[in-house]
């Protein structure tokens, strides 16, 4: 097919050899491996991608290269016979010319930044609507063919609906528009079609199989992840008309963007979607760097259209990007963490602020659900006199008052340290204004903690430690787990403190809280003494609250100009603290961990009559929140806060401190395990030197839609132009690079690169400019001389006719059932499915089977697993979302009619058109004619309505008989309907209609 784009090509551009278009593909198929970009895979030190002393410009005979494409000596001849390669003498025939006419080597097309070129003359200028059709029609003019007819106005409305909407016309709206014989009919439709919510619904499902969207992890255990916001930003964003650079701005680095929106950091999921490995006794950073390099093959694939993970491992062998500019790349996408993003939705904001404030007025209240003693007695009446309310202040002083002696006899004075350094085997130590130490960064499965101090304080008796929550941490913290382990959780192993480098002895260890994430092994504070790794402490189940444990010394420490304290994490998954702080005191015997907060205890060992009013409010609350005889009380206010919204999380990317970068490494045949050299960020040198290069993932995010790169706006164009007309007009969609197919309009090609930017990066504007064509418009039928001249519609000499893909199927069956759900957005849904799809999968992940009007939302809600993708959508060849995928295959097996007959997705289809045909009126010949333009649009011949009514007679004969059951066949609903019989008949009729050919394909 290749070698029939380029005869097609050369014959039309030039009589002159080009080398992009004749010669380059012949080379970088058959000689660039050896002889091409990859140095270290070079042969003989030569190279065929650039000029070459063996060519001999201008004097073929005396060509090295010739004389060996063509020696009769197997140990002469090039390719050499154990590649497999053959070199025709018709392509060997294109190179002697080539090098008579002097072997001009050219840059690649696609490097070159495309201008606007000229509209090329035509004879049949009545034909042209747009100055898209110039370009297709001087093409066929040239090789002396026509275009098609227009479509008839049903298959065009039918077409528009499908690729605009992803979904049907009624057939109202399909009569509607066939008798709109106004100049606007066929404009108004597609205006009206761009501007419907389900547009953006279409097309972001295009862009999801880009970004490889899926609702869990992948690998092994395939976990559940909450990422539909960034779907749902997809939608929204492509109703709104993002400008496509603004587009690839907020997706590539939305969270760099000056006081970035929610909006802007959720779009930032798209490199969250990358799977993520939670298999036991791997090493997360292993797969952070796996999923790095998908982010950079994917960034490849999606603006760049080159195929860049052919870099990984060595340079490329076919284009020139060297094994060290990949890691260029690499750095600009590398200096990010992957935070959890909380984006509460307007409702949920709303009854946050209104939970609030009902638990801040009940807080303040809380003093007076105060119960008096037994002793005092009141009646009804006299409950909320003046009186009453003095004595009940009174009672409360009192009882506030005994309570305040009562801890200043056991309050601690505790001085907080204030960290001289903190260090770890890899994790950011930040110190904080409270002098707690905030950790950032990666983490691995064993990390060291230091800090070190300078206490003045002599004769310690005991140090304490506080684990504290942070807005940063996972789940609030106070852990730093976010891999494979409890989020917010942490597992301290051992804890060893130095004084002057000498070690301290610890004893009698206690804690506040500690439950195990994992297992049934009890976890402690005082298991951080024992020696023993596998043993410690945690606190899980208890994310975002402060928890405390206190280590008494034995003997105490008199003094110590140097103090260190070391903290060892050791879990199967990464398991640090997130904050800490670490403070001493000199009380005298052995200390228990406590509650009560630090500012509470060092206000309460001060005298009250020191205090400011915030202090006294401070303390006091405190004793509200602890005191006994208010139990039920507070049992009331936890009930309110539990009525606390709970904001749905989604993936996001999140730059890291300029003073804690993450540095990036070539990685010597593209394994972990084996970094070398560090290497900075950069652009390819193919795309020519700058000096205002890009230096962060913001600059180069801009880079990619900047006029610098060549490739973004022709790859996006070619990428919708085959989504509207089932094949590129470069035919490789995903490889714009040197071992791609050429474009078989290439002035088409630039011009719509530079008619997308000049009219602003808009999608919708483009996807009018191509549907509004005459090219579009052209009926999909095709003659024997068409079919044989051009089978693969390469001209582009008629319409586009192709199956829908796999979620339209599904889209398509509920829309003209009536069944189908319009809402946008939200969470994912589960259409019914047979429970062993997921059964097979790690852990028989259980499919919730929704009920309601969920069950039969669009599929591009329907949730998405890895590692058992929904049934029906893979056998009509949708997507696993385990990689970016450009391209489609298009399948045609018996499977997918099986499908379509038994599915219970298509099944309860049938059953909803059974049951409207049934309940209808009219003969059932008139029946059968709604059904067939209800599922094919069209108007329907007298013929085929005979041919359907029989067909529903045959059923209704065979339920007669009793060879078929009409109990089995319909809705539980209908099992008792006077109607049984008909619906059944008219549900088998429905099956059957939903599984023609010409339902499910657009023409």
């Amino acid at each position: 097919m290749t070698a029939v784009l380029l005869i097609l090509f050369s014959s039309f551009a030039s009589a002159e050899i080009s080398f992009n278009y004749d010669i380059r593909p012949i080379l970088a198929a058959n000689c660039f491996e050896c002889h091409g970009p990859d140095q270290n895979a070079r042969k003989a030190k030569l190279r065929l991608d650039q000029p070459s002393d063996v060519l001999s410009p201008g004097k073929p005979t005396e060509s090295e290269l010739l004389r060996r494409l063509t020696a009769h000596d197997v140990d002469e001849r090039m390719p050499p016979a154990e590649s497999k390669r053959t070199i025709t003498s018709e392509q060997i025939g294109k190179i002697r010319q080539w090098i008579q006419e002097g072997a001009k080597y050219e840059k690649h097309w696609a490097f070159i930044r495309p201008s606007k070129p000229e509209l090329p003359p035509v004879d049949r200028k009545s034909w042209v609507r747009n100055d898209i059709d110039r370009f297709v029609l001087a093409r066929l003019e040239a090789e002396g063919l026509r275009p098609s007819p227009e479509a008839d106005r049903y298959a065009l409305a039918k077409r528009l609906f499908l690729d605009l909407v992803g979904l049907p016309p009624t057939p109202e709206e399909a009569d509607a528009f066939a008798g709109d014989r106004s100049p606007m009919a066929y404009e108004n439709l597609v205006d009206r079609l761009l501007k419907s919510e389900r547009y953006g619904e279409r097309w972001a499902r295009k862009w999801l199989d880009i970004a490889r969207y899926s609702d869990t992890n992948g690998y092994e255990k395939d976990r559940e992840r909450s990422i539909w916001p960034y779907r749902d930003w997809v939608i929204n964003a492509i109703n709104s008309g993002m400008p496509f650079d603004r587009f690839t701005i907020e997706q590539i680095a939305g969270d760099m963007l000056p006081n970035a929106r929610v909006s802007q950091r959720v779009a930032t999921g798209f490199h969250r979607n990358t799977m993520l490995n939670e298999e036991g006794g791997i090493d997360p950073l292993e797969f952070r760097f796996y999923a790095m390099v998908d982010r950079v093959s994917t960034t490849g694939t999606a603006w760049l259209g080159l195929t860049l993970m052919c870099a990984q491992c060595h340079t490329h062998k076919y284009d020139p990007i060297t094994h060290t500019e990949y890691y260029q790349i690499m750095d600009y996408l590398n200096n990010a963490d992957e935070p959890d993003l909380s984006v509460p939705t307007r409702e949920q904001s709303r009854k946050q602020k209104q939970v609030d404030f009902q638990v801040a007025m009940a807080e303040k209240n809380l003093v007076n659900k105060f119960p008096f003693p037994d002793k005092i007695k009141f009646s009804e009446k006299a409950k909320e006199t003046d009186e009453v309310k003095k004595l009940r202040e009174q009672w409360v002083q009192k009882r506030f008052n005994a309570w305040l002696n009562a801890e200043r006899e056991i309050a601690v004075h505790w001085s907080v340290l204030k960290p001289t350094k903190a260090t770890s085997t890899l994790p950011k130590m930040r110190i904080l204004a409270d002098h707690s130490v905030l950790a950032t960064g990666d983490q691995t499965k064993r990390d060291i903690y230091k800090t070190s101090f300078k206490p003045t304080l002599k004769n310690v008796t005991a140090m304490r430690l506080e684990v504290l929550p942070h807005e940063s941490l996972p789940a609030g913290g106070p852990g730093f787990a976010y891999y494979e382990g409890p989020k917010g959780d942490f597992f301290l192993s051992e804890l060893t403190v130095r004084a002057n480098g000498e070690p301290v002895k610890m004893t009698d260890a206690t804690h506040t809280y500690a439950k195990n994430a994992i297992g049934r092994g009890k976890v402690s504070a005082a298991l951080t003494l024992d020696g023993d790794g596998g043993t410690g402490w945690s606190t899980a189940q208890g994310t975002g609250k402060r928890h405390v444990a206190v280590f008494n010394f034995d003997p105490p420490l008199k003094a110590a100009s140097e103090l260190e304290v070391e903290m060892l994490f050791e879990r199967h998954y990464p398991a640090g603290i997130g904050r800490y702080r670490i403070s001493l005191t000199d009380n005298e015997g052995t200390l228990t961990a406590r509650t009560i907060p630090h500012d509470v205890e060092r206000l309460i060992l001060t005298p009250s009559t020191g205090w400011s009013a915030e202090d006294r409010e401070q303390v006091f609350a405190h004793f509200l929140s602890v005191d006994e005889s208010l139990k039920k009380a507070r049992a009331e206010l936890d009930k309110l806060r539990n009525q606390f919204p709970k904001a749905p999380t989604t993936l996001v990317m999140q730059e890291r401190p300029a003073d804690h970068p993450r540095p990036t490494f070539r990685h010597h045949r593209g394994e972990f395990t084996q970094p070398k050299e560090q290497v900075g960020a950069g652009i390819p040198a193919l795309f020519g030197k700058h000096s205002n290069a890009p230096q962060n993932r913001l600059e180069f995010a801009k880079w990619l839609v900047s006029e610098r790169n060549p490739l973004t706006a022709r790859v996006v164009m070619n990428r919708h132009w085959s989504t509207f007309f089932g094949r590129g007009l470069v035919r490789t969609i995903e490889d714009f690079g040197t071992q791609s197919s050429p474009p078989s309009h290439p002035r088409l090609l630039d011009w719509l690169a530079t008619e997308f930017v000049a009219r602003g990066w808009s999608m919708k504007g483009m996807h009018k400019w191509i549907v509004m064509s005459a090219t579009y418009r052209q009926a999909s039928s095709v003659t024997a001389d068409l079919l044989e001249r051009d089978p693969n519609n390469v001209l582009l000499a008629r319409g586009p006719r192709k199956r829908i893909e796999a979620e339209m199927v599904r889209d398509l069956a509920l829309s003209v059932s009536g069944l189908i759900t319009h809402q946008i957005g939200g969470p994912s849904v589960f259409p019914p499915q047979p429970a062993s799809v997921t059964d097979i999968a790690y852990g028989r992940f259980k499919w919730r089977t929704s009920d309601g009007e969920a069950r039969f939302r669009r599929s591009l809600y329907t949730f998405a697993k890895r590692t058992a993708p929904f049934a029906a959508y893979l056998t009509f060849d949708g997507v696993s979302g385990e990689s970016c995928i450009v391209r489609r295959e298009r399948s045609n097996t018996p499977l997918q009619a099986l499908t379509l007959l038994n599915d219970q997705v298509f099944n309860e289809s049938a059953q909803a058109l059974g049951r409207s045909t049934a309940d209808g009126t009219g003969s059932i010949a008139a029946r059968a004619k709604k059904l067939l333009r209800t599922c094919l649009i069209r108007p329907v011949a007298k013929q085929e309505i005979q041919w359907l009514a029989a067909y529903y007679k045959a059923q209704v004969a065979r339920i007669n008989a009793g060879d078929l059951k009409a109990g089995q066949i319909v809705a539980p609903t209908d099992r008792k309907s006077k109607k049984l019989n008909q619906i059944a008949a008219w549900t088998m009729t429905a099956r059957a209609v939903l599984n023609f050919d010409e339902t499910i394909t657009q023409e």
